[in-house]
């Protein structure tokens, strides 16, 4: 469905105050701030977003679709390992530049229909990644899609829970983590 363009425009309002809110540290995402941030009341929030998840996504659907760019890239690298690799990297790197992605990976089902999408695009590419990561013999064959959700979420979490240079721990921790992928 298409917006109107001064509804578009408001819709793109609302989204920069949560990325503020968000980029400050903000994650709760209150509904009633964002809306006075934004310059509407709370009803026009709530008419494009009928809860902060449905917020969240919107905020993280740019990343997420680079994210698939990334997943198709790696699933063409003509090494498999390096892909899986690629997209490892990719998928933290994501994370870690913005609060709203990781959050959106982190929950375990989406709201919004353009997530929804999103996130079946992602899963049938890094799939692909995947498979040709075990036909490689570079991973073990009992590795899921959702398990390589899940640890890049933990590692993510493990970097920023740490002091230190970001950069340097996501690297040790994802050579970790592909070490203990293989077979």
């Amino acid at each position: 469905m298409s917006l109107r363009a001064d509804s578009a425009r408001v819709r793109a309002r609302m989204v920069e105050a949560a990325r503020a809110r968000i980029t400050a540290g903000d994650l709760d995402l209150p509904m009633n701030a964002i809306a006075k941030d934004a310059g509407v009341g709370v009803g026009t929030m709530y008419r494009h977003f009928a809860s902060r998840q449905a917020l969240l996504e919107t905020v993280a659907a740019d990343h997420y679709a680079a994210l698939i760019d990334e997943a198709r890239a790696a699933a063409e690298n003509p090494d498999a390992a390096a892909g899986l690799s690629d997209l490892l990297r990719a998928v933290l790197r994501c994370q870690l530049t913005d609060a709203a992605l990781a959050e959106v990976m982190a929950l375990p089902r989406h709201e919004c229909p353009e997530t929804l999408e999103l996130g079946s695009r992602l899963t049938a590419e890094s799939r692909r990644v995947l498979e040709r990561a075990r036909e490689a013999g570079a991973i073990r064959p009992d590795v899921t899609g959702d398990d390589i959700r899940r640890l890049t979420c933990g590692v993510r979490y493990a970097v920023a829970s740490g002091e230190g240079d970001p950069t340097a721990a996501a690297d040790r921790y994802l050579d970790v983590v592909l070490r203990g992928l293989r077979p």
